[in-house]
């Protein structure tokens, strides 16, 4: 049998580029450090690689929206604490004005501190955020929430709240709106207020009162009207029904009624009236604006004081429910950033896994490589020579 001698160099020229190709692989398997180097050298773990660098990079996101949340979070949380730590000493100035020996000179200290207290409220309220956004604005965070108007401070955003993908299965809320914060306060006790009308003359206080039992409570408007010095009658307004009728009055003794327990102080007189409504909503700004505005009272007499001093009541206990309602929203706050933090834990363990997962199914095994390597060096030279060695071959070698 004969064998061409093109064949033969065919062959052999196939052979050294095959050979070729094969360690310019392996040379950039270990320049690059990666075993696939196009999907075809493993189909299989190619399109593991790219579900397991798709999930990775879904983790980083994560990461990023958990670093924001969390941003926005410790802000509003900071900034409630400067909100509550200023309605305290609004309530400790409250509580001072009550007093008796106070001056026109003292009132008007007060008011112009409540003022200015007022206005750092109003900026708290308007805090943005490190990208410039208005962190109580809802979803308009470019707008400036609260303005102060002729009415009162106006709420200019909206009630939405920003959800943030921290995880694949948990959201978080990156802030609250300033409606939900500044605005929706049950004034009174929470459950109703009570308070003298403007026209009494008499010293007498109404307290604040409680529930007793929820089961007969009655969300109706009430009047504690008295006949006598000594004596009242207690009427259903959204009835127009009298409830009681020719009480005996005990100072501080308890009036009880539509399932609550209040008690008046001081010495009211036939024709005083003490109202008790529901309670409803009320912005925070608008018992520092009362405040503001009894401060402005010089009672001439005891039963000017004593209207001063149930306005000042209501203040505190407007301002109480304020400083609860602030501690409820820090505490959500304080709950989101848990979960933040304890997301942003389990994303990174579950990172690190993937990576580790990655790096198996397509990092190089540089022992098994560089031992390849040599080899494939090794047989391309071998293969050279001996081409070299058939290239020189000719029926003229063995001519004499």
């Amino acid at each position: 049998m004969r064998i061409a001698t093109s064949y033969l160099y065919k062959n052999a020229t196939n052979e050294l580029q095959r050979q070729q190709s094969e360690l310019a692989r392996t040379q950039q398997q270990i320049s690059s450090g990666k075993r696939i180097l196009k999907p075809s050298d493993d189909p299989v773990g190619t399109s593991r690689s790219l579900g397991i660098s798709e999930s990775i990079q879904q983790l980083k996101q994560y990461h990023k929206n958990a670093i924001f949340a969390e941003q926005r979070l410790s802000l509003e949380e900071t900034t409630l604490e400067s909100a509550t730590n200023l309605l305290q000493r609004v309530k400790e100035l409250a509580l001072a004005s009550k007093s008796g020996v106070q001056t026109v000179e003292t009132r008007a200290a007060y008011r112009i501190e409540v003022e200015q207290r007022m206005q750092e409220l109003l900026a708290y309220a308007n805090t943005r955020d490190a990208n410039g956004d208005y962190i109580f604005a809802g979803f308009k965070g470019d707008t400036l929430p609260f303005t102060e108007t002729a009415a009162g401070v106006a709420y200019n955003g909206d009630h939405g709240q920003q959800l943030l993908q921290i995880g694949a299965t948990r959201q978080v809320a990156s802030g609250d709106s300033g409606a939900d914060v500044f605005q929706r306060i049950r004034n009174g006790n929470g459950t109703f207020t009570a308070g003298g009308s403007g026209t009494n003359t008499g010293t007498g206080n109404i307290a604040a009162g409680s529930v007793v039992d929820a089961s007969v409570y009655q969300f109706d408007n009430f009047t504690i009207r008295f006949t006598s010095a000594t004596s009242y009658d207690v009427v259903n307004d959204t009835t127009a029904t009298t409830v009681l009728a020719a009480q005996p009055y005990v100072e501080n003794g308890v009036i009880a009624f539509n399932g609550i327990e209040t008690s008046i102080n001081g010495v009211p007189v036939s024709g005083d009236e003490f109202t008790v409504k529901p309670s409803r909503n009320q912005d925070v700004f608008t018992s520092l604006k009362q405040f503001i505005a009894a401060m402005d009272i010089d009672p001439a007499n005891a039963s000017e004081q004593a209207q001063l001093n149930q306005s000042m009541n209501t203040v505190v206990g407007d301002i109480d429910q304020a400083l609860g309602h602030l501690l409820e929203v820090r505490v959500a706050v304080g709950a989101r950033l848990n979960s933040v933090d304890t997301t942003r834990a389990e994303n990174e363990s579950v990172q690190l896994q993937l990576q580790e997962t990655l790096s198996e199914v397509q990092d190089l095994d540089y022992p098994e490589a560089i031992s390849r390597l040599q080899f494939q060096m090794t047989t391309l030279q071998a293969l050279q020579q001996t081409f070299t060695r058939v290239e020189e071959l000719s029926l003229f070698n063995y001519l004499r």
